[in-house]
């Protein structure tokens, strides 16, 4: 891969976590009360997609 196709895959990483968290944020914000149990689910999630970034990140040098 270029740099610029390990830059585009990095980006879709770091949106992959973004959305995740999108989804704890429309949880938090509209309907708390009735799915907070899918909270700890979706942050481990997070987590996974962030060190998952994180590591193509540091492997590849961006």
């Amino acid at each position: 891969m270029d740099e610029k196709e390990l830059k585009k895959e990095y980006a879709k990483l770091k949106r992959a976590a973004v959305e995740l968290a999108g989804e704890v944020h429309d949880i938090v914000e509209d309907t708390l009360w009735v799915k907070y149990g899918e909270l700890p689910r979706l942050s481990a999630k997070i987590v996974e997609a962030v060190t998952e970034a994180e590591a193509f990140k540091a492997r590849h040098g961006l």
